[in-house]
C-alpha cells in the first residue's frame, strides 16, 4: 500500500493507493490542498479513483465535490450523508474496491449521524470518531453522545488492539496511534460506563469552530465558500500594484477608469483621486449607465481587495475585458501614504436629449 498523510493546520487528509494497480483514494481532502493532492498522486504514480469524506465536516471545507468535478471520479460517503452530490453511498460492512486493497466501512455515528471509519489492512481511518487522546465532539448538528458511546465501546474498541488509527484531526503533530494505546491512555475512554461517558460529553463546553455555519452549508449542499468564490475570481482577473496605480495617478493619465466599489460613506472619507463611485451591490444594475464603453481599461478597488476582485471578475464576464483589480485595496493604499481625495463623488452629466 502506498500511503501519504497531509496536514492542514489540525486537519489530516490521507492518500492511499494500491501499489499493483496504481489506483488511489483520497480521504477527507481539504479545499486548500487540491493542487498538493494532485501533485502527490502524480509523484507516486497514482490515479485518484475515489474521494471519501468520513463525515459531514463542520470545521473545514471539503474538497470532494470540486475534485470530483475536476477529476471525474465519484464522491463516497455513508448513506446517511445529507449531501446531494454523493455518488456512492455505502453502509456498514460494505467495501470500496481499490485494486488489491479493500476499504471496509464501519458506521460509527455519534460525532455526526453519517460518521464512518475505514479499515484498510492494518490501518483504521477514524474520521472524527476516535482521535489521539480524545474523541469527536457531539454538540454539533446530528451529534449524539449515546450513539458515540456505542460506536466506540461496542465497535471500534473491540477491534484488533494493534490496528493503527489515523484520525481526521490532530493538533499536536502526532503521526499515529493504535486502538490498544487509546484504550490504555485516552482520557475520554476511561469513562467506560455509559452514563459517565454521556455526561462527560454533554459537559465539555467546547467553543464552536470558526466557520461552522459556512462549513456545514457548503459541505452539506455542495455550494461554494466565500474563499472559493474569491479564489476562482482571482484566477480570472489581472491585478495592478499600488505603485503602478500611484504612478498613473501622479501622471494624471486618463486612459484608466478607477472604479471604487465601496459604499458611499467609505468613498467620501478617502478615495483614489479621480476615482468613480459604483458600489458593488449596484454594479450590475448601473454598469450600462456608468460604463458605456466596454473597451476602456478599468481598475476596481475596495477596502481590502476582496470585493474589488469579485467586481472585476463580474465586469469581465459582462464584456469589460480590460478590467483589472487593485492588489491590496484602499487600506494598503492609505498605509503606504499615497494620495487621497475626500468628499462626495462627482455626478456624471446626463446625456443630452434629442
Amino acid at each position: 500500500m502506498i500511503f501519504e498523510q497531509v496536514a492542514t493546520g489540525g486537519c489530516q487528509s490521507y492518500l492511499i493507493g494500491c501499489s499493483e494497480t496504481s489506483g488511489a483514494a483520497l480521504i477527507d481532502p481539504e479545499i486548500t490542498q487540491i493542487d498538493h493532492y494532485i501533485a502527490l498522486a502524480a509523484r507516486d504514480g497514482l490515479r485518484i479513483r475515489y474521494l471519501i469524506d468520513t463525515h459531514t465536516h463542520a470545521d473545514h471545507f471539503s474538497a470532494t465535490r470540486q475534485l470530483a468535478r475536476q477529476l471525474g471520479v465519484p464522491v463516497v460517503m455513508h448513506r446517511a450523508s445529507p449531501a446531494p452530490f454523493v455518488d456512492m453511498r455505502i453502509g456498514d460492512g460494505e467495501m470500496v474496491m481499490l485494486g488489491k486493497l479493500r476499504l471496509q466501512a464501519i458506521h460509527t455515528p455519534g460525532h455526526t449521524a453519517d460518521s464512518l471509519c475505514l479499515r484498510v489492512e492494518d490501518r483504521l481511518f477514524t474520521g472524527d470518531t476516535l482521535l489521539f487522546g480524545a474523541t469527536g465532539r457531539t454538540d454539533l448538528p446530528s451529534g449524539d453522545p449515546e450513539a458515540l458511546y456505542d460506536s466506540l465501546f461496542h465497535r471500534l474498541l473491540r477491534l484488533d488492539p494493534n490496528l493503527r488509527i489515523f484520525p481526521a484531526h490532530d493538533y499536536k503533530g502526532r503521526q499515529s496511534s493504535t486502538i490498544g494505546q487509546e484504550i490504555a491512555s485516552n482520557p475520554r475512554l476511561q469513562k467506560q460506563e455509559r452514563a459517565d461517558f454521556v455526561a462527560m460529553m454533554r459537559n465539555l463546553n467546547l467553543s464552536m469552530p470558526t466557520h461552522v455555519t459556512e462549513a456545514l452549508r457548503t459541505n452539506m449542499s455542495g455550494g461554494k465558500s466565500v474563499a472559493q468564490l474569491l479564489a476562482e475570481a482571482a484566477l480570472r482577473v489581472p491585478f495592478m500594484s499600488l505603485e503602478e496605480l500611484r504612478a498613473r495617478v501622479e501622471a494624471q493619465e486618463d486612459d484608466l477608469i478607477v472604479l471604487d466599489v465601496r459604499e458611499r460613506d467609505a468613498y467620501e472619507v478617502g478615495h483614489v483621486p479621480g476615482a468613480r463611485l459604483l458600489p458593488r451591490g449596484q454594479l450590475e444594475l448601473r454598469v450600462n449607465q456608468e460604463l458605456s464603453d466596454p473597451t476602456r481599461r478599468i481598475l476596481t478597488c475596495c477596502e481590502l481587495g476582496y470585493v474589488s476582485t469579485l467586481a472585476a471578475s463580474t465586469l469581465r464576464e459582462m464584456g469589460f475585458l480590460h478590467t483589472v483589480a487593485l492588489d491590496g485595496g484602499m487600506k494598503a493604499w492609505r498605509e503606504a501614504g499615497y494620495p487621497l481625495a475626500t468628499g462626495p463623488a462627482m455626478t456624471r452629466a446626463a446625456p443630452a436629449a434629442g
